[in-house]
């Protein structure tokens, strides 16, 4: 029977909490105002309702996995932890107490857990060594990062060093948006999450595309959040775009169609037609069953989703866990991969 995991699973202990606090009291988070399904979290000053108890409270992660019919989920951090604007030094010491955590939860429960670290991406260097510690030390399978670096995007060339350890590793890179794009323009109708997020996931992937970063590191491997934001839909204008303007081609000198084949994305799109789209667009070997637990913008029964498609038993299979077992359960994943874009387009 297929094993299902969520890729896409956020976590932030209440020990995690006590230790970043610990290190820095005014800045680490902590939780106001608790209710029976959730709190508000403050961190860095600033104050965010509405967040969820599964977040910190393992008993109710379980019983909603269960619910779900959820056999494992990768944890990864809450975007709220991602700072990137703040004392390197600060951030370098809360990735540490996050990575070890993460891989203090997966070490008691390794039949339900898997984890990715964080990194202080405003310290390169610090970042790269702190992916290899995570990975040969805590027994991560990778890192969630965010979609840029303080206004920077992934393609900036002080990232290379990051870059460099994860195509040596083989080991996963899940893009994951905050701080949007366009946050002007998108303070009404919580458009700063149903545009913004999608957005800066679709700048993250082109920046990566554009900026050669995969050209640069070919066993590189990324995860895009939320269905690939943007990114499917408008990868077709992307090659037009490349075959057509000379400022598409600075660092890219091939077509996009090879580079926009190798991300991976989630199966978080909330529409039946769009995974079925994007499933037939970017193929199975290339579709991880996501939810954002425990956010209100998840999808926590987007499994029966994948069913709902009624794709052949093989198909649905590695969509549900196949394809996420391949890309975790080892440090070197499979090689030699064809992507259905770059056959549908060739």
């Amino acid at each position: 029977m297929t094993k299902v995991i969520d890729v896409h699973a956020h976590i932030l202990s209440e020990e995690t909490m006590r230790l970043m606090c610990a290190e820095s009291p005014g800045k680490g988070p902590r939780l106001l105002d608790r209710r029976e399904d959730g709190a508000a979290l403050e961190m860095m000053g600033h104050t965010r309702g509405n967040f969820p108890r599964g977040a910190w409270d393992i008993e109710t992660r379980l019983k909603m996995m269960s619910d779900n019919g959820i056999d494992m989920q990768v944890l990864s951090v809450v975007p709220h932890t991602l700072i990137y604007g703040a004392d390197p030094d600060l951030a370098e010491t809360f990735a540490l107490i996050q990575n070890e955590q993460i891989g203090a939860q997966v070490r008691t429960m390794p039949d339900k857990f898997l984890g990715l670290a964080t990194l202080p991406m405003q310290a390169p260097l610090a970042a790269a060594k702190e992916l290899r510690r995570a990975v040969t030390t805590l027994g991560l399978r990778g890192a969630m990062i965010g979609s840029h670096v303080d206004g920077r995007n992934l393609d900036d060339p002080k990232l290379e060093a990051v870059w460099e350890v994860a195509d040596e590793l083989g080991v996963l890179i899940f893009v994951h948006p905050q701080k949007t794009a366009g946050a002007d323009r998108t303070k009404s109708y919580y458009l700063s999450n149903l545009i913004g997020n999608p957005l800066d996931t679709t700048i993250a992937a082109a920046s990566l595309v554009f900026g050669g970063v995969f050209q640069r590191h070919p066993n590189l491997k990324v995860l895009l959040s939320h269905g690939g934001g943007f990114t499917p839909y408008q990868a077709g204008r992307f090659v037009h775009g490349w075959h057509e303007r000379e400022e598409a081609k600075v660092h890219l000198k091939v077509s996009p169609e090879e580079d926009l084949g190798r991300f991976y994305y989630d199966t978080l799109t909330h529409s039946l037609p769009t995974l079925r789209s994007l499933v037939e667009w970017s193929g199975p070997d290339r579709v991880l069953f996501g939810t954002d637990f425990p956010f209100d913008m998840g999808e926590f029964d987007c499994a029966d989703r994948v069913r709902e498609l009624q794709l052949p038993s093989a198909d649905e299979a590695k969509i549900l866990g196949g394809v996420a077992e391949r890309l975790l359960g080892t440090l070197k994943a499979d090689q030699g991969e064809v992507s259905h874009y770059d056959r549908a387009t060739a």
